[in-house]
């Protein structure tokens, strides 16, 4: 409820959205398509499995059920490791099939980057075979570079503060407006429970990373240099150990059929 959303918040508040909406429709498309990719493959890998293998998909249910165990690997894939937090609380995902899918997550991942990492090796051949122009990729990373090189420097206790104090801040008037939103919608609307819509965490966390773009465009983008992004992932590291030693990461052997559909998930996107 705390370090979750305060490090969305520093990790988002760095982004800086004119350049990446510089590189032009293309790389908007080739974003959504992945992302699409990933939405999708879910639900078709289920209904795939489901036909061939019903007992993997079918062997448990409440907390434990696998649909919501893999809305955590939707969200590790589509925004890494806060996102999959996001999802876990969002869904009330219990720990024995979060352990699983973790396991699931870590191996196909890992499987997907070595074949990303060979094929940025070799990408100037794939560019001149597709006739695709990175050049706007490029010129963006030397845009980076160049910014963070120019705002970096050694934080001292008052930097460090600063970038709690906003980062806590953000998560705090997060807290303040779930706090007012989702009871309003839970006792007007209840019907929208359907889609998480009367949960606190899921404003608490939609509050904190719309602020935080909002914020993205104003001078507080300059805290990266003196390690916003780098605090928000120590906070990550924090939550993520504290529910690792909830887990138990060899339940996945109750169920290895999860693998097939993780890599079927994975062929798909």
């Amino acid at each position: 409820r705390y370090l979750l959303p305060t490090s969305i918040a520093l990790l988002t508040i760095s982004i800086d959205f004119r350049a990446i909406k510089k590189l032009g429709y293309k790389a908007l498309i080739m974003f959504m398509t992945g992302s699409i990719g990933i939405i999708i493959g879910g639900p078709l890998a289920i209904l795939f499995t489901s036909h061939f293998l019903p007992g993997v998909v079918y062997n448990a249910s409440g907390q434990d059920a696998v649909w919501r165990g893999l809305s955590t690997i939707a969200g590790s894939w589509i925004g890494g490791g806060a996102n999959q937090v996001a999802m876990k609380e969002i869904f009330s995902v219990g720990d024995t099939i979060f352990s699983a899918m973790v396991t699931v997550d870590v191996i196909i991942a890992n499987v997907w980057l070595a074949v990303l990492l060979y094929g940025s090796g070799i990408n100037n051949r794939i560019d001149k075979w597709l006739k695709a122009d990175s050049s706007a990729i490029s010129e963006l990373k030397n845009k980076i570079q160049t910014y963070q090189a120019q705002i970096i420097r050694i934080p001292n206790t008052n930097d460090t503060l600063k970038v709690l104090a906003v980062g806590f801040g953000i998560t705090a008037i997060a807290h303040f407006g779930a706090d007012i939103i989702a009871p309003t919608i839970q006792n007007n609307k209840p019907w929208l429970s359907r889609f998480s819509l009367t949960s606190k965490f899921f404003w608490l966390i939609f509050l904190s990373t719309t602020i935080a773009i909002g914020l993205s465009f104003s001078k507080l983008r300059e805290l990266e240099g003196i390690g916003a992004s780098r605090i928000g992932t120590v906070f990550i590291y924090l939550l993520v150990t504290t529910i690792g030693m909830k887990m138990n990461v060899f339940s996945i052997f109750d169920n290895p059929g999860l693998f097939l559909i993780g890599f079927i998930w994975m062929f798909i996107h």
